[in-house]
């Protein structure tokens, strides 16, 4: 952390902290729950419903390596700013269509904004923190899912508030709100000043392929990019298929919004503790008890007959993913070598994606063949085969 930082120590965590919390605010609530309502209000059916929700992560794969990259060779703050530019400009897209299909371009036009953001907010973190790095990790991230378990609730209110207005206004004024949730992103990124950056030229080919090399043939960090793909995969499928079998166990849809509240709410505050534990204890222990937690955890799902065990197994699937996505972070950061930090973040966050929207297809193919039993189990096969990998490719040359 340097001293000539325009936002030093406490100052810089407060900022990294309100960018977090509105910019997630902002995407969330153009997402959950008015996305689905408004493109059925424009006709779309359940097939174009899908289809719509699908391309926002797939900005999340595709961008976030690249975008990591061009991050380490023309700097931090110009990325953040075209960032900042689509948080604001992509909610005011959704107030002049009034074609479904049009939902399909802005969403992933819209999914670049995240896709940018976290790769490059967590290299910054961890260059500006490298002796705390887990817990301000861990404190950032449980600030952008206070975002992201407000944003729902505003936007809900949102409707129903304005539920008696004709046509499609009760779902233009939620993204009006999210145009001005944006708002302060791009104000507090127009703060931001960076320590040093690079000089603004073309970023050539051979610096993508140089920095994919170089992160997928180091195997710590190979490694660790499929311990996080594990992860999202095991909680790609808990969220899809989760809900059903609540219902199938006669739970209503009110209990099951709290069951993934409470989850959120475990994840966001005991994120910033593990983060603490990350930076004092081997990280590598930590990212393979959080794994092995989840997919255990998942895998327990269709045995739990009652809401209080549900509870628990929701409770157990937070803190398994709080405990292993904390560390992996944290960890990149410590491989990763100087120079190439927001690559490796961007590398991380991709195949992240990756297997947080191959969960529920996967998942969805199995349990359609042989049952949510089978279906669940497969997240739990999957997280001990990479823990095995991630433990044999982590290990030091002298075997520890």
């Amino acid at each position: 952390m340097s001293s000539n930082s325009s936002l030093p120590g406490r100052r810089m965590v407060y900022f990294l902290f309100m960018l977090g919390f509105f910019a997630i605010f902002s995407t969330t609530i153009s997402k959950n729950p008015v996305l689905p309502l408004f493109s059925q209000a424009l006709g779309a059916g359940d097939a174009v419903i899908g289809l719509i929700a699908a391309v926002s992560p797939l900005a999340g794969i595709l961008f976030s390596f690249p975008v990591g990259v061009i991050s380490d060779h023309l700097g931090r703050r110009r990325l953040l700013i075209v960032s900042g530019l689509v948080f604001l400009s992509a909610p005011l897209l959704y107030l002049i269509i009034n074609n479904p299909f049009w939902l399909i371009p802005i969403r992933f036009f819209h999914g670049t904004a995240t896709a940018i953001l976290g790769p490059v907010v967590s290299a910054i973190i961890a260059e500006r923190f490298p002796d705390n790095k887990g817990e301000m990790l861990g404190q950032y991230s449980s600030a952008t899912l206070i975002g992201r378990t407000l944003a729902p609730v505003v936007g809900g209110f949102v409707i129903s508030l304005f539920v008696m207005y004709p046509g499609l206004i009760p779902y233009r004024i939620v993204y009006i709100v999210a145009a001005l949730a944006a708002l302060p992103v791009l104000i507090l990124i127009l703060m931001f000043k960076e320590e040093k950056h690079g000089t603004l030229a073309f970023v050539p080919f051979s610096s993508f392929r140089s920095s994919f090399v170089m992160f997928f043939s180091e195997r710590k960090l190979r490694a660790t990019a499929f311990v996080d793909m594990a992860t999202y995969f095991a909680f790609g499928s808990f969220e899809t298929f989760f809900p059903l079998v609540l219902l199938s166990q006669g739970i209503g849809a009110y209990l099951i919004g709290a069951l993934f509240a409470v989850q959120t709410l475990v994840i966001a505050a005991t994120k910033p503790f593990f983060g603490r534990i990350a930076d004092r204890i081997d990280k590598r222990i930590q990212i393979v008890t959080g794994l092995l937690v989840l997919g255990i955890s998942t895998a327990a799902i269709p045995f739990a007959s009652s809401f209080a065990v549900f509870l628990l197994v929701s409770s157990l699937i937070g803190l398994g993913i709080s405990l292993s996505t904390v560390a992996t972070s944290a960890y990149i950061a410590d491989v990763a070598e100087k120079g190439q930090m927001g690559a490796s973040m961007g590398a991380l966050s991709s195949v992240m994606d990756i297997g947080h929207s191959a969960g529920p297809i996967v998942t969805g193919v199995i349990v359609a063949g042989s049952g949510y039993v089978a279906g669940f189990f497969s997240s739990l096969l999957i997280a001990v085969v990479v823990c095995g990998f991630f433990i044999l490719s982590v290990r030091d040359r002298t075997g520890n």
